[in-house]
């Protein structure tokens, strides 16, 4: 994971943090500090900030195209 991807999870997930659990905000408060500072995480570091990023952004985008429920018939 690069720097300017750990930026961008980091940057999505403040969206999210009234979701998250007091252990998960804690951890995610340490992850915006180090971001903020330009520190390169650990590899244990970037696995736990990719999981929070899929749990939280990545479960709340939606599976296909909303507009599929309308036009839910077969094409003939």
């Amino acid at each position: 994971m690069t720097s300017v991807e750990q930026h961008k999870l980091v940057r999505e997930l403040r969206d999210f943090e009234g979701r998250m659990t007091r252990a998960e905000l804690e951890m995610f408060d340490m992850f915006r500090k180090r971001d903020k500072d330009d520190e390169d995480l650990d590899r244990l570091s970037k696995k736990k900030l990719q999981d929070l990023y899929d749990k939280y952004v990545v479960a709340s985008r939606p599976k296909g195209n909303p507009l599929d429920a309308l036009f839910g018939g077969k094409p003939e």
